[in-house]
């Protein structure tokens, strides 16, 4: 019964891609159906997708669409398929990316395996020291306005698996479901949130921008991460000249630079003397600027380089009072640190990794928060701040691992601070 399905697609596959998407958890699609919903029927569940997309006669259902704020006050839309729909994409993406990614340009970092966001602004930084200036671009409404057809010319260069082609054109047709209940048709664009939309994405940008730098402005060097990138040139006239270049090239494929967030940007520093109103930009959560820093030949010097961003800080600070730690007196502080440990670990293993002590003051907020939490809890330091910090200082010197940034600040002897 199995061989006369059309498409020969091995179970063993979907229940791969199940693994795959049970490790990534995500929220509930338009179904309402969570992954422990999915699993309590978990090998009824999966034959029947594997049925579906055998038989070709898998629609996906309307992606759930949810904003997401951004740290300038403003959301970004995302679309929420439903697990069977994540295993489906998943499924597809297990076969194209093999195909896909031997093929892409070195500088892209952007959701591939063995590179990351960290790889590519050590790799600016570095380029920002041999280059004087930087193109810093940025494409308006990306996901939303990638061309279907492009797109698919593109996804056919490298396979010509019917089911992929099949669902993949599905996919870029699929609804969006608003948060009315409402069903709106999507002609053009990948909704950020889908398993196979990363893949997508970097694959029409590897011919909508990588390849046709290479071809067309061989000399220049850039880092792109997703729709994220940044130009390396010798002069001004070779930026200008490449923007110009590119506001025609990105209109040719649907796309449209912002005109106001592109920007070229001098990288300003102890030896360049040339003088222009832009001298910094920021790059996924790092904002690269000049910067007085120690010389390795000794004394202080100043370097055109990259610290956690000012709105990265930011989203930090309204992640943190979130928490409402002070508010938590029913809790230990071993039970506080074992509820938001990965998130400060987090942090600082991405935003500590160039010029952590740009990230310090607002690690130490941390610690205020827990003096407050202190003070509260126990009647002997109520209404004492400074004691509370003292209790608090006391204990990191005695358990300087019991919360993830301790060790980092009030190491080597350093003491805390009287914020």
């Amino acid at each position: 019964m199995d061989r006369a399905k059309p498409y020969d697609i091995p179970k063993r596959e979907v229940g791969e891609a199940y693994k795959r998407v049970r490790a990534n958890q995500g929220a509930a699609g338009v179904d309402g159906q969570t992954i422990s919903d999915f699993e309590a029927d978990l090998g009824n569940n999966l034959y029947k997708l594997w049925n579906r997309l055998s038989s070709g006669s898998y629609f996906p259902p309307p992606v759930r669409r949810v904003d997401i704020p951004k740290s300038d006050g403003k959301t970004r839309p995302l679309g929420i398929p439903t697990v069977a729909d994540r295993i489906a994409q998943m499924v597809v993406k297990r076969h194209l990316e093999p195909l896909v990614e031997p093929q892409f340009h070195p500088d892209s970092y952007g959701y591939r395996p063995g590179k990351s966001a960290l790889d590519a602004v050590g790799m600016a930084r570095q380029r920002c020291w041999r280059r004087d200036w930087v193109l810093d671009l940025d494409i308006k409404a990306f996901f939303d306005s990638i061309e279907t057809e492009l797109l698919m010319r593109a996804v056919r260069k490298h396979t010509d698996c019917p089911w992929a082609l099949l669902y993949i054109d599905r996919w870029l047709k699929a609804p969006m479901q608003m948060a009315d209940g409402s069903i709106i048709g999507r002609e053009r664009g990948t909704p950020q949130g889908g398993v196979i939309s990363p893949l997508l994405a970097n694959l029409f940008l590897h011919y909508t921008f990588d390849l046709w730098m290479r071809r067309n402005f061989p000399d220049i060097l850039f880092e792109r991460y997703a729709d994220d990138a940044i130009c390396h040139c010798r002069t001004e006239d070779q930026a200008t000249a490449l923007r110009t270049a590119l506001e025609a090239r990105f209109a040719e494929c649907g796309l449209t630079l912002h005109p106001e967030k592109t920007k070229i940007v001098y990288c300003k520093d102890g030896s360049r003397r040339e003088t222009h109103p832009t001298f910094k930009f920021d790059f996924l959560g790092y904002a690269f600027r000049p910067r007085m820093v120690s010389k390795r030949a000794g004394g202080m010097g100043v370097s055109f380089s990259p610290a956690v961003s000012t709105k990265a800080l930011t989203a930090i600070r309204r992640a943190v009072r979130s928490w409402s730690m002070h508010r938590r007196s029913d809790k230990t502080l071993d039970d506080l640190a074992q509820m938001f440990n990965s998130s400060i670990r987090g942090w600082i293993n991405y935003y500590g990794r160039f010029c952590p002590s740009a990230l310090y003051p607002t690690l130490q907020r941390i610690d205020l928060t827990l003096a407050r939490w202190a003070s509260g809890k126990f009647k002997s330091l109520r209404g004492h701040k400074r004691r509370s910090r003292h209790w608090l200082a006391r204990i990191a010197r005695h358990q300087p691992r019991l919360f993830a940034h301790w060790s980092l600040l009030y190491g080597s002897g350093r003491t805390m601070g009287a914020g």
